[in-house]
């Protein structure tokens, strides 16, 4: 099935007024969208799995939106059929005094995926045009100026920035993922409401939701300047998780469909040294050996 979500040209300007927090992207129904995610979790793990034994890309996921937009969920529930061991998780929130000592591309730069993995940023780099936007304290924190060039000139780094992943190997993809603020207001409450949902409350939470017209001037403007060929935004629908998630998953396995589906072929060297190996394990077994342990 082909599942359809809002894509952006790169230049154009974005009003996210625009975009439906709240489309199906072609979905029927809730069970639709699940029995189609746990399909593509199920080629997507053999995909991953060659995907690791070649190590000739890597593959970078970020996720960016407003509190409750569905990260978390995201990553539990698209990345579900992945060996553990080939995925890195890293949340970025406040930055420390170590990491505000450095230049603001510093800490995600650190942690980047090697060829071979994927790496999931929930929250980002993008975090340095979106919060700092909003909140004067963490912009005075970083001793930046607040000027319409500030922001220019982080988009112009952030695509510099991409563009070297992608150049140098890197899969770059991007979801935005979209939450209208009836919908926000509603999951906060639930959390404030659930005693086993608390520990995910924060007061910021609520001072996001409070600013919610100036952060969505921020999205807009960073969709627009960050939005490029190479590393393009995919604006994923998340009043409902079910579709977001099924939208986000399908995006993932077409990105691995793209790239070689076949296992390495093993070197000459490679192909005599089994052959040999094989024969001493046979050998045991002719003379009844019994393996250690």
């Amino acid at each position: 099935m082909n599942l359809k979500h809002t894509t952006i040209v790169p230049g154009d300007s974005v009003d996210l007024q625009h975009f439906d927090p709240a489309d199906r992207c072609g979905l029927e129904s809730k069970e639709d969208s699940e029995q189609l995610l746990l399909a593509d979790i199920r080629d997507l793990t053999a995909l991953q799995e060659v995907f690791a034994a070649r190590k000739e890309r890597a593959l970078l996921i970020v996720l960016q939106g407003m509190d409750a937009a569905g990260k978390d969920g995201i990553i539990k529930h698209v990345m579900s059929g992945i060996n553990p061991q080939g995925v890195d998780v890293h949340g970025f929130r406040q930055p420390s005094a170590k990491e505000l000592a450095h230049d603001f591309l510093w800490r995600e730069s650190k942690v980047l995926p090697q060829f071979g993995r994927i790496g999931i940023f929930n929250r980002s780099y993008y975090e340095e045009v979106l919060v700092v936007r909003v909140n004067r304290e963490a912009l005075e924190a970083e001793g930046a100026r607040e000027a319409a060039e500030t922001w220019r000139e982080r988009y112009e780094d952030i695509n510099a920035f991409e563009r070297h992943l992608v150049r140098s190997g890197t899969i770059v993809l991007k979801f935005f993922l979209h939450l209208s603020k009836e919908e926000q207001r509603k999951r906060l409450l639930a959390r404030l409401d659930n005693a086993d949902k608390l520990w995910k409350f924060s007061d910021a939470d609520l001072e996001g939701h409070a600013r919610w017209s100036a952060y969505q001037h921020a999205y807009s403007e960073m969709l627009a300047g960050t939005n490029t060929s190479w590393a393009p935004w995919h604006v994923v629908p998340a009043d409902r998780k079910w579709v977001a998630r099924a939208v986000v998953g399908k995006i993932v396995l077409s990105a691995f469909r793209d790239l070689p589906s076949e296992y390495p072929k093993p070197s000459k060297e490679r192909i005599e040294k089994s052959a040999l190996l094989a024969r001493v394990l046979e050998g045991e077994a002719e003379k009844g050996e019994k393996p250690s342990g």
